[in-house]
């Protein structure tokens, strides 16, 4: 059976040791406070049921005895085929520990960070092994949303990238490579853009940020929960892509230019939204929010499951 480690035992991370025990990998969960990794299997066994209730893993008890709490960074890594690290988002919190990390773990075993914008290139430059580092950047929460974004640096071995890749598959996630090195890599990059536009219209009054979300959830939301954005537009003009981009390309092109200027996250337009958002922001609210959204998305992700695959 192949051993996971994961480093850091936060909401990321036990969401991880879930994605990985409850498709028969053995993980040692560590995290600098012990308390933290202990209180951690808790949740875990929360998420395993809601998995397990939807029919999306079965034997969630077998799932959670798979899942120890290791006595510190040497044990979890000892014998490790991946070690996937989910701490502190600091390059420099980052750059020592990724020294722990290689000088602990077997040769052969892929560091991999869940970061969310550092690049791997900006903590595993100096590592001995920095040839078996890159970034394993998942979604919130990875047990129910399955991409992961593989990123390595100019000098991961593309066999340690290969490695990991085949690893995420069987633990059931849908990873995708990047060529090259990209601040923010992909998802939060495309999901950048998207909020920066959400922000500019608010603020130059355009339309309400419920209205806003809304447009989203009850219309582009829907076709993008089962195709992306090129599988969308190929279908809004007969001929396909190329026949989308004539019709339609310049006027994109304008839309764009005009609102690529200011500053969209601005306090200017934080403000024109937190005027007109309801709901008081609390982290009891955003607990309980999390915990209906978690709800919201292991449903999709049965449905999704159980739908069929487009034509080619």
């Amino acid at each position: 059976m192949t051993k996971i480690a994961i480093i850091g035992a936060g909401l990321i991370g036990r969401a991880w040791a879930a994605v990985f025990s409850s498709h028969g990998f053995d993980v040692a969960l560590h995290d600098q406070t012990a308390d933290i990794a202990q209180t951690a299997k808790g949740h875990i066994k929360t998420n395993l049921k809601q998995l397990a209730d939807l029919g999306l893993i079965s034997h969630p008890k077998e799932a959670l005895a798979r899942i120890r709490v290791a006595d510190d960074l040497a044990d979890a890594l000892d014998g490790a085929a991946l070690a996937q690290e989910s701490g502190p988002e600091n390059v420099e919190a980052k750059k020592k520990l990724f020294a722990e990390m290689d000088e602990l773990a077997r040769p052969n075993a892929v560091l991999a960070s869940s970061t969310s914008f550092i690049e791997a290139s900006r903590f595993s430059k100096k590592l001995k092994g920095r040839h078996r580092c890159l970034v394993g950047h998942p979604v919130n929460p990875p047990h129910l949303v399955p991409i992961v974004e593989l990123a390595p640096a100019e000098w991961t071995d593309p066999e340690i990238v290969e490695k990991a890749r085949k690893i995420y598959e069987k633990a059931g996630q849908v990873p995708i490579i990047l060529r090259k090195e990209s601040p923010g890599f992909i998802l939060n990059r495309l999901q950048a853009v998207l909020l920066a536009e959400a922000f500019r219209l608010v603020g130059a009054g355009v339309a309400s940020p419920q209205d806003v979300d809304k447009t989203i959830r009850d219309g582009l939301g829907l076709r993008w929960s089962f195709m992306g954005p090129f599988e969308t537009i190929e279908l809004n003009a007969p001929g396909g892509i190329a026949d989308y981009c004539a019709r339609y390309g310049e006027s994109l092109t304008d839309m764009v230019a005009e609102s690529g200027s200011g500053k969209p996250f601005g306090k200017k337009n934080v403000q024109k939204v937190m005027e007109q958002w309801t709901g008081a922001q609390t982290p009891e609210r955003v607990a309980a929010l999390s915990q209906w959204r978690d709800g919201r998305l292991a449903s999709l992700k049965a449905h999704k499951k159980a739908a069929k695959r487009k034509p080619a």
